[in-house]
């Protein structure tokens, strides 16, 4: 009787997300804060729109630049690694050895098993070294060009939600109006970018909605009262 092949789905684009993440949470969040405190200051959706802007462009490179740095931090901490192992393999090859042997024992391997396998290994070090990185370092070989594109990744993704809090004061100009309006389309987007965000990482859809709802809002509403206090 034929049997359908088993397919695993796994979710493999963990740092795409988590670079989207990190930028359109921070880009509908602070000019959602920004443009709400000078809501409560000013009058004219102008000044607010200038000030929003700005603040976009200089956050959309803060955010891609740190990304950036950060992804070569990881690129440069893993070659350091890597050269280290690769050294220890050459120089210290037993008790290499002994720490893969460890390492099999750990899963449940006999100790004749894991020696055969240590023996295998042994033999091709550019493997051992890859199986030391992954297993005993818990490294991964990082892509090359994960700093570029990070670093877009996350610009953009700023911009992105940083335009939706801002863009009714592109057609309101009184900056109260203009407020209630980001509002409700800002809460929403948080509402909808919570829930996806969730569904994606493997957490509770409802609660990271309201989770991402919650901060958002409570960012906004203190720069708001702060402005109001000031102003």
């Amino acid at each position: 009787m034929p049997q359908t092949p088993h397919v695993e789905q796994h979710f493999t684009a963990g740092e795409r997300v988590r670079d989207v993440v990190i930028g359109m949470s921070d880009g509908l969040t602070v000019p959602f804060a920004l443009a709400a405190g000078l809501s409560g200051a000013v009058t004219s959706s102008r000044i607010i729109l200038t000030a929003g802007l700005a603040e976009i462009a200089a956050g959309a490179i803060a955010m891609g630049l740190g990304g950036y740095l950060a992804a070569r931090s990881d690129a440069e901490h893993y070659a350091s690694e890597r050269r280290r192992e690769e050294q220890e393999i050459t120089d210290k090859p037993e008790v290499e050895k002994d720490e893969v042997r460890k390492i099999f024992l750990t899963y449940g391997l006999a100790a004749p098993e894991a020696d055969r396998v240590v023996a295998a290994m042994s033999a091709q070090p550019r493997a051992w070294a890859d199986f030391m990185m992954r297993f005993e370092l818990g490294l991964e070989a990082p892509d090359p060009r994960r700093a570029l594109t990070s670093a877009a990744t996350i610009g953009s993704a700023y911009v992105a939600g940083g335009a939706i809090p801002l863009l009714p004061y592109f057609f309101v100009p009184r900056a109260a109006g203009a407020l209630l309006v980001s509002i409700v389309t800002t809460l929403a987007a948080l509402f909808v970018f919570g829930f996806v965000k969730a569904r994606l990482t493997g957490a509770r859809p409802l609660r990271g909605a309201l989770q991402t709802l919650a901060i958002g809002g409570l960012a906004a509403a203190v720069a708001f009262v702060i402005a109001r206090a000031v102003a």
